[in-house]
């Protein structure tokens, strides 16, 4: 964690009866406030519901602030002494976050003065800081982070949880994780029953490890309470598919296969710009071609689906990519509006103890039956 010499300073924002406050880390990003802002500023000016408290160097934010005429009277700007770092471990954040943006961010979602938190910081430090802040919601054993994959589906996309909150996930994690993306389509996408998928090797049901075979009878159990389709395991291919709606995994596998797709993605842009500007024949072939690409190119471009969502905590927070700019900012706040104007946390508490519930009374007649 490294000083940022920031002074107290507050800007008030005006709140009506239906603003929605954001709390937002300005601190964590790999370009700095001015790039935080500049999102914030970007969905002011499209949503006039929204209102911000920014956490950070208040000297600097108060500057950056008062260049975009769109956050007047709509920021209010909490000064903090520093700033947790990306090489920071999660443990010593921990012990010693107290003073830091991002862990003054998080307190404002527990305190009630926020809907939602959203930090570019390192993502070990900011799962842990909300751990410890917003603590697990009851019947959760590991949170998850859910994120938007581009699909063929008619809505434009999938879920995949989880892309690397833990590592570890047993059979009941994974139950989990399904039921809690099941809530997040529901409430992100507007899905009424959403496709649940368990990533595999092969469809095949004799292929897998040991707790994934538990873990595809536990998930087709809980389907009728969960209120879901279950279509049992999918392979990699089937992940931007319109198979399914949401793709469950443990975060070591999501992980690496959100960035192989976050980088094949890149790989793509590259080469067709560098096909395009090959020949003077390609690059008329480009002008001609300019508006299809313009769409492919938004298509593709990671920005679009710019944050994860921490599932499983008693608060919403979702993390940002540490490299986002003004683009990237604006659509992971476009998000935390979506699922605070949906009651996310409240509805996917009830959805996680109903289930559970379920489970339990069903166990109990098992057990009763075997008296």
């Amino acid at each position: 964690m490294a000083a940022e010499g920031a002074l107290p300073a507050t800007r008030t924002p005006t709140l009506g009866s239906d603003t929605i406050v954001i709390s937002v880390d300005a601190m964590g990003g790999d370009l700095g406030p001015a790039a935080v802002v500049a999102g914030c500023a970007v969905s002011a000016q499209r949503n006039p519901r929204i209102a911000f408290i920014l956490h950070g160097d208040a000297a600097e934010l108060e500057r950056q602030v008062a260049r975009k005429k769109h956050l007047t009277g709509r920021c209010e700007i909490r000064g903090t002494d520093s700033v947790v770092t990306m090489d920071a471990k999660p443990s010593y954040v921990m012990r010693h976050g107290k003073g830091t943006s991002m862990w003054s961010a998080i307190d404002s979602v527990r305190n009630g003065e926020a809907e939602v938190a959203i930090s570019c910081g390192n993502t070990g430090a900011l799962m842990a800081v909300s751990m410890i802040r917003l603590r697990k919601l009851e019947g959760i054993n590991r949170p998850a982070i859910a994120c938007l994959w581009p699909s063929r589906n008619a809505d434009g996309f999938n879920v995949m949880l989880d892309v690397g909150a833990d590592i570890r996930a047993d059979e009941d994690d994974l139950l989990q994780y399904a039921l809690m993306g099941t809530s997040y389509a529901r409430n992100g996408l507007g899905l009424v029953r959403p496709r649940i998928g368990l990533l595999n090797v092969g469809t095949e049901e004799h292929k897998g490890r040991a707790e994934l075979k538990v873990a595809n009878e536990l998930i087709a159990a809980a389907a009728p309470a969960g209120e879901f389709d279950y279509v049992g395991f999918v392979e990699g291919g089937d992940i931007p598919s319109d198979r399914v709606d949401v793709i469950v995994t443990d975060g070591f596998t999501g992980n690496i296969a959100l960035k192989t797709a976050e980088g094949t993605a890149g790989l793509i842009r590259e080469f067709l710009r560098s096909a395009f500007a090959a020949t003077p024949l390609s690059r008329i072939a480009a002008m001609m071609a300019f508006t299809s690409l313009r769409r492919l190119s938004k298509r593709i471009d990671p920005r679009r689906v710019n944050g994860g969502v921490f599932l499983g905590l008693n608060g919403t927070v979702v993390k940002s990519h540490g490299s986002a700019d003004a683009t990237g900012i604006a659509a992971a706040i476009k998000l935390s509006v979506n699922l605070a104007e949906s009651k996310f946390s409240e509805r996917l508490a009830a959805r996680v103890a109903s289930v559970t519930l379920a489970r339990q009374d069903a166990s109990d007649q098992v057990t009763e039956s075997t008296k």
